[in-house]
């Protein structure tokens, strides 16, 4: 039975010259979240600005539209990373999220601009989100190498992120041609949801023979050490461990310390983040940007994030994923600051958004990553949903007081308070996160 490891101390040297290759299962993986992704941002990409100037909500409604939305998926994410693990069902569970983002779009060519009816839709994509997510992330740890766990998450990432650059321009091009068609841009997104759909049936395998983790990833197996419950090197686990595997429900999580560490830095930096659209609305009141631009501000933080994606899963995996982590969040720090700085116009835009782009770079696959090595086998899915839910739940919290304290207090005080809370937050999860083997035997 193979667990999910990284750093093994008797791995053998990596022969010089070796060709890393990036395992097929992640490369279908991410072409599937590709397709997934052009099909939701084609209809996400104008709603802060619909919402907010079109309907008129307030800062603080937004916040709660944008944090229960989010927030929606905590349950989701729960039960679909239980699911997940319990007789190792990733290919299933996951595809039945992205069948449920798929339906949403439908959802939204009969909700005929009724707010209601779009945050249902919206409500639905987050399920499916939700659902998803976790097995989906556990497959990329199964199907990967250990030693290139940053690296996979991070080929994944870019190949996702491609998709958020390519829904917005997919749907102002359909705009243009349709004369402002909404329902054209609704269909087409459904359309493409269900190649999604499809491209997971065909070409996503359910799990690696006997859950083991280098099925693909063209490189021999090196021996496995023998492992406690915790993930961390111990007493040999027996065989018929395996088949009860997932056993013991939903909250059958790991009790290492260093996870339990993992999940409170998770919920205390998902705490002091402001949410993308108050970074982007701020944005456009900083400039007083018109309002066909708006949509556009997404594209430069992706942009960034798909450059940098790889490379900083790269650089995880050989100096530890600790310090990205750590790193990704000074990145938003400094984004903060540089909104409440008598900066110009343009660099606070060009900065704004490339700070975004190297955040998201820095810390969402590697956040995976890093959580990895302290999951047993068959429970990576679960495992990675409490992180994952931890840190959105965090987030709705985060959006619901950054709104309140704008309508109360006004955006710069909002603003003030978020950037004092993340410093708090980065000081604690200096202390508190793990540190996590590298290739080569060493601690970070």
């Amino acid at each position: 039975m193979y667990l999910a490891t990284t750093g093994r101390r008797d791995a053998p040297p990596r022969p010089a010259g070796t060709r890393r290759r990036v395992p097929g299962t992640v490369l279908a993986l991410g072409a599937v979240s590709l397709v997934t992704d052009v099909s939701s941002e084609m209809v996400t990409a104008v709603l802060p600005l619909y919402l907010v100037l079109g309907l008129g909500l307030s800062p603080l409604q937004f916040g709660l539209l944008d944090g229960l939305t989010t927030g929606a998926t905590a349950l989701a994410r729960l039960l679909g990373g239980a699911g997940a693990d319990r007789g190792g069902r990733h290919k299933q569970v996951a595809g039945l999220g992205y069948a449920l983002s798929a339906c949403s779009r439908l959802g939204l060519l009969l909700a005929g601009g009724a707010p209601g009816w779009i945050a249902g839709a919206l409500a639905a994509d987050r399920l499916g989100k939700g659902v998803r997510t976790a097995p989906r992330d556990a497959l990329i740890t199964l199907h990967s190498p250990p030693e290139d766990l940053g690296r996979a998450f991070g080929v994944h990432r870019a190949m996702d992120t491609t998709g958020a650059l390519l829904g917005p321009l997919a749907a102002f091009a359909l705009l243009w041609a349709t004369a402002d068609a909404y329902d054209a841009v609704f269909a087409v997104s459904a359309c493409t949801g269900a190649f999604g759909v499809l491209l997971w049936l065909l070409f996503v395998p359910g799990r690696s023979a006997g859950h083991g983790r280098l099925r693909d990833s063209g490189r021999p197996r090196a021996p496995e050490v023998p492992r406690d419950p915790e993930g961390l090197p111990g007493a040999r686990r027996e065989a018929p461990a395996a088949a009860a595997r997932a056993r013991g429900g939903l909250l059958a999580v790991p009790r290492s310390p260093a996870y339990r560490r993992i999940v409170l830095v998770a919920v205390l930096l998902g705490a002091a983040t402001v949410g993308d659209s108050f970074l982007y609305l701020l944005l456009q009141r900083r400039l007083d940007l018109d309002a066909p631009w708006f949509p556009f501000l997404p594209l430069g933080a992706a942009a960034v994030y798909l450059l940098l994606a790889v490379p900083a899963g790269r650089l995880a995996d050989r100096f530890g994923r600790r310090r990205p982590l750590l790193y990704g969040h000074g990145a938003l720090l400094l984004a903060y600051g540089l909104l409440l700085a008598p900066v110009p116009g343009p660099a606070a835009l060009v900065g704004v958004l490339g700070l975004l782009g190297i955040f998201y770079a820095a810390t969402d696959g590697v956040l995976m990553a890093l959580t990895g090595p302290f999951l047993a086998e068959g429970r990576q899915a679960g495992g990675l949903a409490v992180v994952q839910t931890a840190q959105a739940l965090a987030r709705l919290g985060a959006a619901v007081g950054f709104g309140a304290l704008w309508t109360a207090s006004g955006p710069e005080t909002a603003l003030v308070t978020a950037l004092l809370a993340l410093a708090a937050a980065l000081g604690c999860a200096a202390r508190l996160l793990p540190s996590g083997p590298t290739p080569e035997g060493t601690t970070t």
